[in-house]
């Protein structure tokens, strides 16, 4: 039996599969989610893959790749859940330096955030029809300004609503999260919509970010300097802008960049660039370190 058709067994039957990456050593790795049978998928990505997605239905694996973050080299990458038949779905040069990136399966397309280029983006899953939905900056002078750089992502198909992350300088706390609609509005531009809503701000550093729509929840990873940083956090999604003050549910992170939510287990799955992967229930307790010293983790992604 091959190894993707036992991953497929397995997510059909119940217990999941965490998938996630080791940027430093280009590797994409999954395990059970205790942090049992892990195995190594994908090697030698050495431009620095950063994002990660699963889609166990089709039998695919997406993840991005930065390529060189002073050029326009980024790429969107897929594989087969056992790491085989790897295709090119984004080619370089398409997208700058890609980060999180989410799945909208019922729509057939990618989500993701272009770091350095300002921007966050979207294509049909075999990478046609490339689209930037937002755009913070253009240009060099832009983007020196880091508080313009996009990071995280996570999209709300029900209400129609994208989220994404602007990270700011190291531990700057200037870091932001904003929300804006999945369509642009007609007669506007990526660079000029009325739509978009600052929902926080002068946070230390936050990066990925993933939703619980069951109870409305926004969950995000923070990699800035203690206390408020290296840091899991969340807010209600329905709450006004700027109206609350985000609740820490995790500590004691090195920072902290991947997050994936198992909404339905009571549990959450975090990734550090310390090397440690970790789980813990959405109110950050019966945490538990599943993995440690596997390189520098980004991404993460859970299947059921």
């Amino acid at each position: 039996m091959s190894k993707t058709r036992t991953d497929l067994n397995t997510a059909v039957n119940g217990s999941g599969r965490v998938y996630f990456i080791d940027a430093s050593g280009g590797r994409i790795l999954s395990t059970n989610p205790d942090g049992a049978d892990l195995k190594v998928l994908v090697t030698d990505r050495h431009r620095i893959p950063d994002g990660i997605v699963v889609d166990v239905k089709a039998g695919y694996i997406y993840w991005t790749e930065m390529g060189i973050p002073s050029a326009e080299d980024g790429s969107i990458e897929r594989a087969d859940l056992d790491g085989s038949n790897h295709v090119t779905v984004v080619p370089n040069g398409k997208t700058f330096t890609p980060k999180q990136l989410q799945l909208d399966k019922r729509n057939g397309k990618l989500y993701w955030c272009d770091r350095e280029g300002m921007r966050v983006m979207r294509s049909n899953l075999d990478g046609s029809q490339i689209e930037t939905l937002v755009q913070t900056g253009q240009g060099e002078d832009d983007r020196s300004e880091l508080t313009r750089w996009c990071v995280g992502i996570a999209i709300d198909t029900e209400d129609d609503k994208l989220y994404w992350t602007q990270k700011g300088p190291d531990n700057a706390g200037l870091g932001r999260i904003f929300r804006a609609g999945l369509e642009i509005p007609k007669g506007e531009t990526p660079s000029s919509r009325s739509d978009i809503e600052l929902m926080f701000d002068r946070l230390p550093e936050p990066i990925d970010l993933d939703l619980d729509l069951k109870h409305r929840v926004l969950y995000w990873t923070d990699r800035g300097d203690p206390p408020r940083g290296n840091t899991v956090n969340r807010a209600p999604l329905d709450a006004a802008p700027l109206s609350i003050e985000p609740e820490i549910v995790y500590t004691h992170l090195m920072e902290g960049i991947g997050l994936a939510l198992d909404v339905a287990g009571d549990r959450m799955f975090m990734a550090d660039l310390g090397g440690s992967l970790y789980s813990a229930s959405l109110d950050g307790s019966k945490h538990k370190t599943l993995l440690a010293a596997q390189g520098n983790l980004t991404g993460v992604a859970y299947v059921d």
